[in-house]
C-alpha cells in the first residue's frame, strides 16, 4: 500500500499593526504573499484606508486586539518603547500560546527583554527584530532584518520575515537585535554627518554636482546615503524617508546604551546634538538629510 501524500503546511495567519512609512510597505509584502489576515494602526483611518486598497485580498482592518486573536504571528513597527509594550500587553491578553509577536521598532535593549517576559509568561513567543535599509528597503523588500531571540522561534517566523527582508540574522539572544541595530545607527548617524558637511563644503567650492556625485561614488566615499540622499539634498529635497525626529530618539537610547557601556561617544553627542537642534527649529518631520540645513550655516 502506497504511503498517503504530507498535508501542505497550513500557511501562517500574520497580523501587523503599525502602518506607517516603514511599516505601510512590509505590510504590503505580507499581503502580495497571502500572509496578512489583519492590519491595524492608531490611528483607525489608516488601517481601513489600507485595507480598501487591498480590497481583493482576504484582509481585516483591525478594531480591537481581540481581532488579532487567531493570528500566528504578529509584527510591531511603531515610534516608541512605550507603544511597544502597550501593543505587548494586548497582544498578551488575546493570543494563543505558541504564537509569536516580533518587534520591527527600534527601542531600548531592556525594552525588549521586558516585552519577552511579558509574554513569555502567557506562553507567547517574541522576537526582536529591528530593521535596516530606509523606506526604499520596505517598499522594495530588501530590508536588513537583525534578530535578537530563540533560533526555532525565528525559524517558525521566517516565512513573514522572508516577505521584506532580504537578509535575516540571528544575532544573539533577546535585545541583541536591538544591540545591532544602536550599533548601525552609530554608524548611520556618522555617516550622515560626513556626507552633510562633506557636501556643505563642496557648494562652497563651487563644484558640479552632476560630476561630484558620481565620483565620490566610484571611489573609497561611496555610501548608501551619498548615493540615495546626495541629489535630492543638494535640491534642497527634504521628503522624509526617515525623519529627523525618528533618528534623534534612536540616538538618544543609542547615547544611555554607549554611557552604560563606559565607551566614549563623541560621533553619537555631535549627531544627537545636530538632530535635536533640527527638531527644535520645527524640521524634525523632515528626512534626516536636512541635517545639510545645518552644515550650510557659517560657524557662531
Amino acid at each position: 500500500m502506497s504511503a498517503s501524500p504530507a498535508a501542505a503546511p497550513v500557511p501562517l495567519r500574520a497580523g501587523f499593526i503599525g502602518l506607517g512609512a516603514m511599516g505601510g510597505p512590509m505590510a504590503g509584502h505580507l499581503t502580495a504573499r497571502g500572509l496578512l489576515a489583519v492590519a491595524g494602526n492608531r490611528s483607525p483611518e489608516k488601517a481601513r484606508a489600507f485595507v480598501a486598497a487591498r480590497a481583493g485580498a482576504s484582509l481585516k482592518a483591525a478594531a480591537s486586539f481581540d481581532d488579532y486573536a487567531a493570528c500566528d504571528v504578529v509584527a510591531l513597527c511603531v515610534s516608541a518603547d512605550a507603544d511597544v509594550l502597550e501593543n505587548v500587553d494586548g497582544l498578551a491578553a488575546v493570543l494563543s500560546p505558541g504564537a509569536i509577536v516580533i518587534d520591527h521598532s527600534t527601542v531600548a535593549v531592556e525594552t525588549a527583554r521586558e516585552a519577552a517576559r511579558r509574554l513569555a509568561a502567557r506562553g507567547i513567543g517574541f522576537l526582536d527584530a529591528p530593521v535596516s535599509g530606509g523606506v526604499e528597503g520596505a517598499r522594495n523588500g530588501r530590508l536588513s532584518v537583525m534578530v535578537g531571540g530563540d533560533e526555532a522561534m525565528l525559524e517558525r517566523a521566517r516565512p513573514v520575515l522572508e516577505a521584506y527582508g532580504a537578509r535575516i540574522a540571528l544575532m544573539g539572544p533577546t535585545g541583541a537585535g536591538q544591540a545591532t541595530k544602536a550599533v548601525n545607527q552609530i554608524l548611520v548617524a556618522g555617516i550622515n554627518e560626513a556626507v552633510c558637511e562633506g557636501l556643505a563644503f563642496a557648494e562652497k567650492l563651487g563644484l558640479d554636482p552632476e560630476r561630484l556625485l558620481p565620483t565620490l561614488m566610484a571611489g573609497a566615499a561611496s555610501n548608501w546615503f551619498l548615493d540615495k540622499r546626495g541629489a535630492s539634498m543638494l535640491r534642497n529635497e527634504f521628503t522624509p524617508g526617515f525623519k529627523c525626529a525618528h533618528m534623534a530618539k534612536d540616538l538618544r537610547i543609542v547615547q544611555a546604551m554607549a554611557e552604560r557601556a563606559g565607551i566614549r561617544h563623541p560621533v553619537i553627542d555631535r549627531a544627537l546634538a545636530d538632530y535635536a537642534e533640527l527638531e527644535a527649529r520645527g524640521e524634525g518631520e523632515l528626512d534626516t538629510s536636512a541635517l545639510i540645513r545645518l552644515k550650510r550655516q557659517s560657524p557662531p
